[in-house]
């Protein structure tokens, strides 16, 4: 997918997600982010998004303007599919304004922060679509190729060296030497072997022996890498090799306030 593609996505699934709030409780609890309500996970999707979008319209490189930009959700949940859109539209008119190569901040590093965004705006309305459909007493369905994308996204994310630093006590779990995981979609292209060093978390793609394969359907592979969804409730992926390796890895995958 490229940038356009990712942003299509990404308003399409706000969409849905605003009409899915619009109107709700806004006190309700969001059960695969124990921490929230309905209204921190409508105030987290918006103002992401805005963020985004004034880091991308304004070719910032420091996101402290960014930041101060941040509008919370508005306190009248009746309002609150209304805002959503116009997050989404919002985000979707910096990048459509934007070249592939502005120079804009990724806290990965490096300058390219238009293509990065454009994925992680994407893939937070997917995973989040999944917390409202939890918090609603939904059924989530998500198309296996922006499963497989959102899966790209999420393990990227959870094993860059950003996240690494940020993260001690994720860092000190996650150290090894030389375990590795492979994760296989079956209905979308998606192949990504995970290598635990001493320092770091090494992502390849890859078709290779590991100490641990999980090949299954993209949207249960997404959910339960996210910890969307319990393992036992995924019967459809299969694990071969050390169950208990990535079992051990889905624990560590605890960003489920703020993915």
């Amino acid at each position: 997918m490229d940038t356009s593609a990712y942003l299509n996505t990404a308003v399409a699934q706000t969409h849905t997600f605003a009409a899915w709030v619009d109107g709700q409780d806004a006190a309700a609890p969001v059960p695969t982010c124990p921490e929230w309500t309905l209204a921190d996970l409508v105030d987290h999707v918006g103002a992401t998004q805005r963020m985004v979008a004034v880091l991308v319209a304004g070719q910032l490189t420091d996101p402290s303007e960014a930041f101060a930009a941040y509008v919370p959700a508005p306190t009248d949940s009746t309002q609150w599919g209304a805002w959503l859109t116009g997050t989404a539209a919002e985000a979707k008119q910096a990048f459509d304004a934007a070249a592939e190569d502005t120079p804009v901040w990724n806290p990965n590093g490096g300058v390219d922060g238009v293509p990065y965004w454009s994925r992680r705006l994407f893939a937070e309305a997917c995973v989040h679509r999944a917390d409202a459909a939890a918090a609603l007493g939904r059924s989530y369905e998500l198309a296996p190729e922006h499963a497989a994308a959102a899966v790209e996204d999420w393990l990227d994310t959870m094993t860059s060296p950003t996240y690494w630093k940020a993260k001690p006590h994720y860092a000190e779990a996650m150290r090894g030497d030389g375990q590795t995981l492979h994760f296989h979609t079956t209905d979308a292209p998606g192949e990504w072997v995970a290598r635990r060093e001493s320092d770091q978390i090494v992502l390849e793609h890859a078709h290779t022996k590991a100490d641990v394969a999980v090949r299954g359907p993209a949207a249960d592979l997404l959910l339960v890498l996210s910890r969307r969804r319990l393992l036992v409730d995924a019967p459809a992926l299969e694990i071969h090799g050390d169950r208990a390796l990535f079992e051990h890895w889905v624990e560590q995958m605890n960003w489920t306030t703020g993915a």
